[in-house]
């Protein structure tokens, strides 16, 4: 019988009712059986990184999101993309988990994807955060990518998604982070 997997799923967003937030919690939904996906919600006790507040750990929100990270088989972050970029939030969150003793990012698989109403889906943002993932030694999974331009009927008024071609390509990726998780885990 194969290992049951536990996924920290993370919405690089600080906003109430973000768009990567309805994805995440739609990439949830659909994580297949053996796995369970596990959201972080808390990015606002996380400071702007500062090696002045590396000592001891770190603040009490980054270590806890290290503990999250360190105790999970594979990370999923699903980020926003700004300026045809990773925001802030995003790199923020990469540079604590990178640092320090622990370095939870290296050898941790990670899956990533993201969703915004621009006409370029978050390419750039995934391409800059694929980047920099592999620069901290994570094991980022290259296919599928998802891209999710959100249109307003995308998601219900309730948040949940509502899109049968977006239904697939989430099911999809969430089955193929499951193996390649599974790859490393032998």
């Amino acid at each position: 019988m194969a290992e049951h997997l536990n996924v920290l799923g993370i919405a690089a967003s600080l906003r109430q009712g973000s768009l990567n937030g309805h994805l995440l919690a739609a990439m949830v939904e659909r994580a297949p059986a053996g796995m369970t996906v596990t959201v972080h919600g808390d990015l606002q006790s996380i400071p702007v990184f500062s090696e002045d507040l590396e000592d001891g750990g770190g603040p009490e929100g980054v270590q806890l999101l290290r503990a999250a990270v360190a105790r999970a088989h594979g990370v999923l972050i699903v980020t926003p993309e700004y300026n045809q970029a990773i925001p802030g939030v995003t790199k923020n969150l990469v540079d604590w988990m990178s640092r320090g003793e622990a370095q939870v990012l290296a050898r941790k698989p990670v899956g990533i994807a993201g969703a915004t109403p621009g006409p370029w889906g978050t390419r750039l943002a995934q391409a800059t955060l694929r980047h920099t993932l592999t620069a901290c030694g994570s094991l980022v999974m290259p296919l599928p990518q998802v891209y999710v331009r959100s249109a307003p009927e995308m998601f219900g008024p309730d948040g949940r998604l509502q899109d049968a071609r977006t239904d697939a390509s989430l099911r999809r990726f969430m089955q193929a982070f499951a193996e390649w998780i599974g790859n490393f885990r032998r």
